[in-house]
């Protein structure tokens, strides 16, 4: 059973062993992730052009437990943009902690934006 939500942020960090990573790195092999924050994932590497392949590979490395982002995940993260629209929330953090408050798992990001929202529900680990 996973113990994490991972936000891309996360994982950026960790796969470019930036700051965090330390934090990060413990949690590899137990953490789901949303296809939207994985794609988001896939974009960041793509930018340093790494491979779609390499990144493939890298992220299969951290066996990540990859969630669909089906209509009633949709629905659950649109819910939280009058919560999050002022702290600058798009897409894929809205995802990531929809998926973090539906599993009743912690969330993992390096954004520290994320410390300022309150949300029932919402547990979160800052990695900076």
């Amino acid at each position: 059973m996973a113990s994490i939500v991972f936000d891309a942020s996360a994982i950026l960090a960790l796969l470019r062993d930036e700051p965090g990573a330390e934090i990060v790195a413990p949690y590899v092999g137990d953490g789901l992730i949303s296809a939207v924050n994985f794609q988001e994932v896939i974009k960041g590497l793509l930018r340093r052009e790494v491979s779609v392949d390499a990144a493939l590979a890298m992220l299969d490395a951290l066996h990540l437990d990859v969630r669909p982002h089906d209509r009633d995940a949709a629905v659950a993260a649109a819910k939280l943009y009058p919560v999050t629209k002022a702290f600058g929330s798009g897409l894929g953090d809205r995802t990531c902690m929809a998926l973090a408050i539906a599993e009743g798992l912690p969330a993992i990001t390096t954004d520290q934006e994320w410390a300022r929202i309150e949300m029932p529900g919402l547990k979160l680990v800052l990695a900076r």
